[in-house]
């Protein structure tokens, strides 16, 4: 059954980011409050965003995208933040106020893990709790195969092959980065464990495919943060270039929807800088951001059928020791 009609508003969840220098630090202590982060680690990311004006990409691509979204859309659209202004709770209270009572969540995650998916669902049930007389809320599926999704990624990185030198676009390798996790978290997320980078690897292939060619290609992973001595995703993004034969290399960021400090700092800098002395051509592809493809892809799953809710036990909280710090931390 059409799932459109049962809603009567959607609600864009995402993490939120500072958008002025005054804001980088309150931003950073609230993402890891109670987590041990070193205060070190924290004026390190701190630089990170300073190097960029105190202001994340965030929250700016989230208002691009929402006014992309509203023309293609007959329901109101909200915007609510787990980590910034703003706010789940406040965005959940005036949607009370406005008489929403049920409403589809588009959460700017497309994978399974705790830090993409579980979270987020705790977080709206806290808001939720929070706030009396608050909608319902239903969490769109995963759209990470989706073909709008896919579309807009196979587009981008299209564009970013005719940015290289033309001897170098046909033999160019693709290297995909999604944020890394703690391996302990990699293997039990999803309900059977492993998800996170199955579903990555199933994003890759649908790409490089519709890219055509037959290029080889590599998943790789960015924006570490945990202790050394934990277990985390690799190969990082850098270390996998400094050793890779290829004449040239595309970078396509496809574990994020949009621009966040991690692809800029990560991608746009660190590897770029460490591309630049090797020698090694680089260009980056765009995140799937306004592309119309992935724009439409939000009304398609709002008409699909309501999607089942994930069970309790599905990609669990790990334990405080794997905690992350933000921008290099999810999605900051």
């Amino acid at each position: 059954m059409n799932a459109m009609g049962t809603y009567d508003a959607l609600l864009v969840v995402s993490f939120g980011g500072p958008e002025k220098p005054d804001d980088v630090m309150p931003f950073l202590e609230n993402v890891v409050r109670g987590r041990g982060i070193p205060r070190e680690r924290l004026l390190e990311v701190e630089a990170h965003y300073q190097r960029f004006g105190g202001m994340s990409p965030i929250n700016q691509q989230c208002r691009d995208l929402i006014a992309a979204i509203e023309p293609t859309i007959d329901l109101p659209v909200y915007w609510g933040n787990r980590n910034w202004h703003p706010y789940l709770e406040d965005t959940l209270r005036q949607m009370a106020a406005d008489g929403v009572r049920r409403a589809a969540a588009f959460v700017t995650a497309a994978y399974s893990s705790y830090s993409a998916c579980r979270q987020y669902i705790d977080d709206i049930s806290l808001a939720r709790a929070a706030v009396e007389g608050a909608p319902e809320v239903v969490k769109l599926r995963h759209y990470f195969d989706h073909p709008g999704f896919v579309a807009a990624m196979v587009d981008h990185t299209r564009a970013a092959l005719e940015e290289l030198p033309a001897e170098h676009r046909d033999a160019a390798r693709l290297v995909f980065t999604a944020h890394s996790i703690p391996v302990s978290m990699a293997e039990t997320s999803g309900p059977g464990g492993g998800a996170y980078e199955a579903q990555l690897r199933r994003t890759a292939s649908l790409i490089a495919a519709g890219v055509g060619g037959d290029r080889p290609w590599d998943l790789v992973w960015q924006s570490r943060s945990g202790a050394p001595h934990i277990p985390w995703l690799e190969p990082d993004v850098c270390d996998h270039l400094a050793g890779i034969d290829a004449p040239a290399v595309v970078l396509v960021p496809i574990g994020f929807v949009s621009d966040h400090m991690e692809v800029v700092y990560d991608l746009d800098v660190e590897a770029a800088e460490l591309a630049g002395k090797m020698g090694l051509p680089l260009a980056r592809a765009a995140t799937a951001g306004t592309h119309p493809r992935f724009v439409a892809m939000v009304g398609e799953l709002l008409a699909e059928p309501e999607p089942v809710a994930c069970a309790a036990t599905c990609c669990p909280a790990p334990a405080r020791r794997t905690a992350q710090a933000p921008g290099a931390g999810r999605h900051g």
